[in-house]
């Protein structure tokens, strides 16, 4: 009999392990949706529950705008003090994101929620301005506006979340630039500051050609509440893909982020390749999952735990906020 209810209570003990090896072990459940393409970028919707539904996150740019939200200058090329100033409001941060201003323009290099009222906080940058280290035009030198773009390029993605390079982000830049002035037929890079990638994206010509792809996509959310990211593939080949913690996140940021693919497509639209197959949602799927299984390392920055995970072709960049013990973003970069 004793034996008898020993083995019983360790069939549980297995039973309840295994469950919890499960759990535990268990990869978010997303749907991929059916392909969208225009010319050469192919948008595919990730469906999947909300981690929160917290309704007081703001964008970065959002905050900005409001004035609830300042970035100062240090005088140090890759740290950047943050603060935000509302009585309510959480901001998200999000990796790649461009400020302007300040002696140059900087691209934020981690996913981050920074609470309200949370004091100076001392973020990782990168440059994205390099012949520049004064004050451009009636700008403030001390502090940052807001911008609408973010970082164009896989490359860039990888130079500045990966490598951690400024040097590679520089290049990564130029090469961002005389890709897009071969692809529109004029130079885009700027006379106020030949360097800067901000002022390249406001190029008129770049502006046109990103209206097409922004016309014909953008509309690829409406109506549905249960997407919390997208991935995107360029001339048939899989990208990058970003999961966000909410529906409402994601349809604050998918402006900016479709507008950086399209960006990004019309830099390496090559008009004389005839049209290329999009890739079927089941590689998306499969590119994900190959990425959540990479070597994990983690650093921790003022309350949020940034997983890298890397493998010899993927690379995903987790952001996990502590205080709601909730991922706020997943990054998931193609790098061969």
């Amino acid at each position: 009999m004793k034996l008898r209810n020993l083995m019983s209570a360790g069939a549980l003990l297995f039973l309840i392990v295994g469950a919890a090896g499960i759990i535990f072990a268990q990869k978010p459940a997303y749907r991929i949706s059916e392909p969208l393409t225009y010319k050469n970028l192919t948008i595919f919707l990730i469906h999947g529950k909300n981690e929160s539904t917290k309704g007081n996150i703001l964008t970065l740019q959002e905050a900005m705008e409001r004035e609830i939200f300042l970035v100062y200058e240090t005088s140090e090329v890759n740290s950047l003090a943050v603060e935000n100033i509302s009585k309510e409001f959480d901001v998200f941060i999000q990796s790649g994101d461009i400020v302007k201003g300040g002696k140059q323009d900087r691209v934020l290099a981690v996913s981050i929620l920074i609470p309200a009222r949370s004091g100076k906080i001392y973020i990782e940058a990168f440059c994205v301005e390099s012949g520049r280290w004064e004050k451009r035009g009636n700008e403030d030198s001390t502090k940052f506006g807001s911008s609408n773009d973010r970082i164009v390029s896989k490359g860039l993605k990888i130079a500045a979340n990966k490598a951690k390079s400024q040097t590679e982000v520089w290049d990564k830049v130029g090469e961002s630039q005389k890709k897009l002035s071969a692809n529109v037929g004029a130079t885009v890079n700027s006379p106020k500051s030949n360097s800067s990638l901000q002022l390249a994206l406001e190029n008129g010509r770049v502006a046109a050609n990103v209206d097409e792809y922004i016309r014909k996509l953008s509309s690829a959310i409406n109506g549905k509440s249960d997407v919390i990211g997208y991935a995107f593939a360029i001339n048939g080949k899989i990208n990058s893909a970003d999961v966000y913690l909410s529906n409402a996140l994601f349809k604050k940021l998918w402006p900016k982020m479709l507008k950086a693919s399209a960006v990004e497509a019309v830099a390496e639209l090559n008009k004389n390749t005839r049209t290329v197959a999009a890739p079927k949602p089941a590689s998306v799927s499969t590119f994900m999952a190959d990425s959540d299984k990479g070597k994990a390392e983690e650093k921790r920055v003022n309350k949020t735990k940034v997983t890298t995970r890397e493998s010899k072709e993927n690379v995903v960049f987790e952001s996990r906020d502590e205080k709601g013990d909730v991922v706020i973003h997943r990054s998931y970069v193609k790098v061969q």
